[in-house]
């Protein structure tokens, strides 16, 4: 046994290595979930998978009108953020669920660490 290890060194390394195939599996689970975020009353909706990708970006077709492109550009823009935060957030809980809520030094995943 090392000086500084409790228990054994072996189980040890057999609980990173379980906790290693978990992540993997939360990860590959995570890809065929999404979150989706609307602003501006609906107007514009985005979509993302649970790994930070924008899978759909529906807007109302009120909003399509020259004179509103710059609002649409600014909705677009928040939708998309809010969008990819959540699918972070929805990371950064599946990770907690698995990690027993510990904050793991280098532990990064798809945008959330």
């Amino acid at each position: 046994m090392l000086k500084g290890f409790p228990g054994n060194i072996s189980e040890l390394l057999e609980g990173a290595q379980e906790m290693q195939k978990k992540m993997a599996e939360v990860q590959e689970e995570l890809r065929g979930r999404e979150v989706e975020a609307s602003v501006g009353g609906g107007m514009v909706t985005v979509k993302a998978t649970g790994q930070g990708l924008v899978s759909s970006v529906i807007i109302d077709p009120e909003v399509i009108k020259e004179s509103e492109k710059e609002m649409l550009q600014d909705l677009v823009k928040a939708a998309t953020n809010e969008a990819i935060r959540k699918s972070q957030a929805m990371m950064q809980e599946e990770v907690g669920k698995l990690t027993g809520g510990l904050g793991i030094p280098g532990l990064f995943l798809g945008g959330v660490q």
